[in-house]
């Protein structure tokens, strides 16, 4: 079987499922305004060329779209199917590893591997948690939820 390198390396392979897997309904650069009740934001009409156009719409109706998006309790964005899926992976993947002619990745003892002021335990499940990014103040403004915009009356 015959497979390409991925474009870009590992890092890109990442960066390029990291936006469709963990991505928001609506994010931040296309709010443009919140006012008097009205929210308008930034939207790609495919029927036109994919033109870029504005869209007001209530805050409710607003709302009511952006729900749409999220998930009921329980529900995963990210599933796994054949070898991966959850319930045959504890047989499948070793057998798959078996087949290929080749030993399982071993485990990483993740606490010798890194310096233990980047380790941190998750308030969550207590499992060990590492600094990948560090946000400077510009970036965090960046990321931050955009401002309340009013207009004079």
């Amino acid at each position: 079987m015959y497979s390409k390198p991925p474009f870009g390396g590992p890092e890109y392979v990442l960066q390029y499922l990291g936006r469709y897997t963990h991505r928001v309904a609506i994010s931040n650069h296309r709010l443009v305004s919140f006012a008097e009740g009205k929210v308008t934001f930034r939207w790609r009409d495919s029927a036109h060329n994919n033109e870029q156009k504005l869209m007001t719409l209530s805050l409710d109706e607003f709302l009511r779209r952006f729900l749409l998006h999220v998930l009921p309790k329980g529900f995963v964005r990210i599933r796994n199917f054949g070898f991966l899926a959850s319930r045959k992976r504890a047989t499948l993947l070793p057998l798959c590893f078996h087949l290929l002619g080749s030993a399982p990745p071993a485990e990483q003892d993740i606490s010798s591997s890194k310096a233990p002021s980047d380790l941190w335990l998750c308030p969550k499940c207590g499992g060990p948690m590492m600094v990948i990014e560090r946000l400077t103040a510009a970036e965090i403004q960046l990321r931050s939820p955009p401002s309340l915009v009013t207009e004079a009356a």
